[in-house]
């Protein structure tokens, strides 16, 4: 059963809340991991422009390393350290993901649906992250797990169709 929503002023409470809630697309009460995973794409396709392959490389880095910090303050917050409003988990892996991406709207489609896959279904090594390591970075890690799994099978089908 999902867990209601923090309210918006949770969100606003501490800069830690608003990343982690994914600048709050993550207070749906429905498939906050869907809604995350969409805003990640949105904010990608806004801000990619404006940066060579190396910096966001960085920029990405930053943003995970970040992000454990983020979730452990929040999660701490909520009593629930993988609270499912908590999406930066889902946004800085999927920008990986679409930066190693082939370029194209479908391309990136099936990124998103394998990203969504892999993230509900936690293949190994990702369900030990989640059952196991109940902090930021394990929740972190899950989803970069996810992230390698989507990578693998677009570099996969990027071969058998060429």
């Amino acid at each position: 059963m999902a867990s209601k929503p923090p309210s918006l002023r949770f969100l606003f409470a501490h800069p830690a809340h608003f990343f982690a809630l994914g600048c709050g697309s993550g207070l749906t009460s429905r498939a906050p991991g869907t809604f995350g995973t969409l805003f990640a794409w949105a904010s990608y396709l806004l801000f990619r422009p404006y940066f060579e392959e190396t910096q966001l490389l960085w920029l990405l880095g930053i943003a995970y390393l970040a992000g454990i910090w983020f979730i452990d303050v929040t999660g701490k917050a909520l009593g629930d350290p993988d609270h499912g409003c908590i999406v930066w988990d889902e946004i800085v892996p999927f920008w990986l993901v679409l930066l190693l991406t082939p370029s194209g709207f479908l391309w990136q489609a099936l990124a998103f649906g394998l990203f969504r896959l892999f993230d509900i279904s936690k293949p190994q090594p990702a369900r030990y992250f989640d059952e196991h390591v109940k902090n930021g970075f394990g929740v972190m890690a899950d989803d970069l797990v996810a992230a390698g799994y989507t990578l693998l099978v677009l570099a996969l089908a990027k071969i058998a169709l060429s």
